[in-house]
């Protein structure tokens, strides 16, 4: 029984790390506004493919942070491009 367990276990561990990563945001870094807009065009590029864009008073900062991480590696964003979108929505957004 111990066994099947930690074989459940390692199982898991090794389905949880072969998914897609992405380095969290954890606040601005560009805020110039030709990196800003270098943001806005790879957010209206990369996530328009699959759907409509989101407005980006849709979330506060911590709220885009969560949903970049996941959204991110879908729309095979750099780390570089990651930020820079992240960036672009906090700078438009009034919340």
């Amino acid at each position: 029984m111990k066994k099947l367990i930690l074989g459940m276990i390692g199982f898991s561990a090794l389905l949880v790390s072969c998914g897609p990563k992405s380095t969290a945001v954890t606040g601005l870094k560009y805020t110039s506004s030709e990196q800003l807009a270098q943001g806005k065009t790879i957010f209206e590029n990369s996530c328009n493919k699959c759907h409509a864009l989101p407005n980006p008073e849709k979330h506060d900062d911590m709220g885009w942070i969560k949903t970049l991480s996941r959204m991110a590696p879908k729309a095979k964003l750099n780390e570089e491009q990651h930020q820079m979108v992240y960036d672009y929505l906090i700078s438009v957004n009034k919340k």
